[in-house]
C-alpha cells in the first residue's frame, strides 16, 4: 500500500475540507447566508471553546523559554512588516492593517502545526507554547486593533451601540469578544489548577473540535465565485504578505535563535519549522467577522499554505538531523 509523504499528509485535511467547502458553496446546499452563519459560529462559539480547552489544559509557564524568544521575535517582525506594508505602501485603514499584520505573522499552529511537528520534529511539545503565545499575546493585540478600527460595530460585538470610548472600550473588549473571553477563562482555570467536571469538560472539548473543520469549510465556501484577487494592488499586497510569512518570518527566527540566543540545534530546528508554517485560517475568519474585505486573508492563507510545503521541506533539509 502506498502512503503519502509525511509532510504532505499534514496538508491533506486543509485541502480536503476547503475543497468540501467549495463544493458546498457551489451547490448552494446550505443557502445564501451559510458562509456568514458558519463564520459567526466559528468566531463566537467554536473557537472560544477550543481556546478555553487548550489554554486551561496547558501550564502557563510552558511558553517561558529561550526558544519562544526566537519565535516571538520572528512573529513580531513579520506582523510589523505586514502592518507597515498595508499601511504605508497600500494605504489601508487600521482594521485592514491588523489583518495584513496577522496574515504575515500568525502561523497555523493548531490543525497544521501539530501534524507537521509530529512528522518533521518527532515531537509536538513545542506547539503548545506557540499556541499560548499567539492566543495570549498576539490575538488580543489584533482584536484590539480590529475593534478600535471598526468601532465595535461588526458582528464580533456591538459595543458601539452603547457609546463606549477609549479606555472603557478596551476594558470591555474581553466581555464583548468571545475569543478573548474564552482565552481569559482558560488562563484562570490553568492558573488555579481547577478542572471542569468531566462531562462538562468533554462537552466543551467537542464544541471546540468543531472550530477548525468549520473554519476550513467556511474558507472553501468563500472561494466559490471568487477568483484570486486580480487587481494589481491587491495581488502585490498578497505577494508581499505571503513572502513575509513564508520567508522573512522563519529567517528572522533563525537569525535570532542562532546568532543571538545560540540555541541548541534541535531547538533551533523546531523554532524555524514552526515559524515557517503558513498563515492560519483564523485570519480569514476575523476579516469575515469584522465585515472587512476577505481577499487578502483568503489568498494569503491559500498561497502561503501551498508555498510553505517548499519552505518547510527546505528547512527540514537544511536544519534537520544529519544536516546540522
Amino acid at each position: 500500500m502506498h502512503t503519502l509523504p509525511p509532510l504532505l499528509s499534514g496538508f491533506v485535511p486543509i485541502w480536503a475540507l476547503s475543497a468540501a467547502g467549495y463544493a458546498v458553496g457551489r451547490s448552494g446546499l446550505l443557502g445564501p447566508q451559510a458562509e456568514s452563519v458558519l463564520g459567526g459560529f466559528v468566531f463566537n462559539v467554536a473557537m472560544p471553546a477550543a481556546l478555553f480547552t487548550m489554554v486551561a489544559g496547558t501550564p502557563l509557564g510552558t511558553f517561558a523559554n529561550m526558544s519562544m524568544i526566537a519565535f516571538a521575535a520572528g512573529t513580531a517582525l513579520a506582523c510589523l512588516l505586514g502592518f507597515a506594508v498595508s499601511r504605508w505602501i497600500f494605504g489601508r485603514g487600521l482594521p485592514d492593517q491588523a489583518i495584513g499584520g496577522m496574515a504575515a505573522g500568525y502561523v497555523n499552529s493548531a490543525n497544521l502545526g501539530i501534524p507537521v511537528a509530529v512528522q518533521i520534529l518527532g515531537d509536538a511539545s513545542f506547539v503548545a507554547p506557540v499556541l499560548l503565545f499567539q492566543v495570549l499575546l498576539v490575538t488580543p493585540v489584533i482584536l484590539t486593533a480590529l475593534d478600535a478600527g471598526t468601532a465595535g460595530t461588526a458582528g464580533a460585538g456591538a459595543g458601539g451601540r452603547w457609546g463606549e470610548r477609549g479606555a472603557v472600550r478596551m476594558l470591555l473588549l474581553p466581555l464583548r469578544t468571545p475569543v478573548i473571553l474564552g482565552t481569559a477563562l482558560g488562563c484562570a482555570v490553568s492558573a488555579t489548577g481547577w478542572r471542569l467536571p468531566v462531562a462538562l469538560g468533554h462537552s466543551v472539548e467537542l464544541l471546540g473540535n468543531a472550530g477548525v473543520p468549520t473554519a476550513l469549510i467556511t474558507l472553501g465556501m468563500s472561494l466559490h465565485g471568487r477568483r484570486p484577487a486580480t487587481g494589481i494592488a491587491i495581488r502585490a499586497e498578497v505577494g508581499a504578505t505571503v513572502l513575509i510569512k513564508t520567508l522573512v518570518q522563519p529567517l528572522a527566527a533563525f537569525a535570532v535563535g542562532s546568532l543571538v540566543l545560540h540555541l541548541p540545534a534541535h531547538q533551533l530546528f523546531a523554532v524555524v519549522i514552526l515559524s515557517a508554517l503558513p498563515s492560519a485560517q483564523n485570519v480569514f475568519i476575523y476579516a469575515r467577522q469584522y465585515e472587512l474585505s476577505t481577499a487578502l486573508a483568503r489568498d494569503a492563507v491559500m498561497f502561503s499554505t501551498l508555498l510553505s510545503m517548499g519552505t518547510l521541506s527546505a528547512a527540514a533539509w537544511a536544519l534537520g538531523p544529519g544536516h546540522t
